[in-house]
């Protein structure tokens, strides 16, 4: 906690709409969810304030440790309303409680109970195969034609069990296959060539990025003028001129020029990431986060998008796009989260969810 790690700027997707997954961390594209989206509520797409779709901005796999919560399974999505005047913003946070959690938190118990019957039942089976003792001649032969009659079912069985099981595995590799191909942001019948297109202008230009730490965080040493051969004349002109940029500084916003003076540390940041850390802000006014509409719980700094992130997209912008980037004039969009990353219980039993829920958080912008 409190350590900054930046996002810069990787590699163009080859298509905007370029299927991935929810470990890659992405500049516009379509969103790359963990389950189907036909299980997402539609109004999570649509804007608070104009109730128009929007479109994804980021994409940023964040999984998180702490003392008491541990998730690997965690994704941050961050969206803009695509009205050229409305400037509105959107981040949901989905995620899925580890296994081992499940387990220590009731399904132990489940999978212990589970584990003793088939334990038992083995048993038992074992121990009826090996009960087939002879007590005489007569009963031996008889118990020998039982025997080979077992012994014959038992084949057969065998033989129906590994024809019927080899049936399922290829099923089973075909289903899997298929899923693989079909990507969930996919998933959903496709729509006609001339329906396609406008939706194309509202999907950004997709590019991924790349984790760096901060080497930057440190405060830039001031630029001191060495004094050398030159004559007087030269040398008083000098020391005049870094005496007026003093000057004007001391006037200046300090939150912007900090802010200014991290960027012009590394350039490309498109993203700063800290968990529960501190925001870099580019002015000096902030709204207050609300606490968590679940539990309660205060909100906290997680993330925020930079200035480079639009200056990157307006490189492979055309048309509706460039006209929605240019329209875009904050300085920074602050993700906060719940601090205790809780959920709704419920979200769990949603059909083809598989155990992931869904959490919207809070945005905050900050402008020139």
């Amino acid at each position: 906690m409190g350590d900054v790690t930046l996002g810069l700027p990787g590699s163009w997707a080859a298509d905007n709409q370029e299927a991935s997954d929810h470990y890659t961390t992405k500049v516009g594209g379509l969103p790359d969810w963990p389950f189907p989206r036909s299980s997402l509520a539609p109004e999570l797409l649509q804007c608070n304030t104009c109730r128009n779709t929007v479109c994804l901005i980021a994409q940023v796999y964040a999984p998180i440790t702490t003392a008491t919560v541990k998730i690997e399974e965690r994704v941050i999505y961050i969206f803009g309303c695509t009205d050229l005047h409305c400037g509105s913003w959107r981040a949901i946070r989905v995620q899925k409680p580890d296994k081992v959690e499940e387990i220590n938190s009731g399904d132990s118990e489940r999978s212990q109970s589970t584990i003793s019957d088939t334990s038992t039942s083995v048993s038992k089976w074992w121990d009826d195969l090996h009960s087939f003792e002879p007590e005489s001649e007569e009963s031996g032969e008889k118990d020998g034609m039982d025997m080979q009659d077992l012994a014959r079912a038992l084949s057969e069985a065998a033989t129906l069990a590994s024809g019927s099981g080899k049936g399922k595995t290829k099923k089973k590799a075909k289903r899997k296959t298929e899923i693989s191909a079909q990507p969930h942001q996919l998933a959903d019948p496709p729509l006609p060539h001339n329906l396609r297109e406008p939706l194309r202008h509202w999907v950004l230009p997709c590019f991924y990025l790349y984790y760096q730490e901060d080497r930057f965080n440190n405060k830039l040493a001031p630029v001191v003028p060495v004094p050398g051969d030159d004559d007087d004349i030269n040398q008083e002109e000098t020391w005049e001129k870094e005496n007026y940029e003093y000057d004007k500084a001391l006037h200046a916003d300090r939150t912007y020029l900090k802010f200014k003076k991290k960027i012009d540390g590394c350039p490309k940041q498109c993203l700063r990431y800290s968990f529960g850390g501190k925001p870099l802000l580019a002015t000096g006014v902030v709204s207050e986060s609300r606490s968590c509409n679940l539990c309660g719980e205060s909100r906290h700094y997680e993330m925020q998008l930079m200035p480079p992130l639009v200056y990157f997209l307006l490189e492979g912008a055309t048309g509706v796009q460039r006209e929605l980037l240019d329209n875009w004039n904050w300085m920074t969009l602050m993700v906060y989260t719940c601090s205790k990353s809780c959920f709704q219980k419920s979200d769990q039993e949603i059909t083809n969810r598989n155990g992931w829920t869904v959490v919207e958080e809070t945005i905050i912008a900050q402008f020139e």
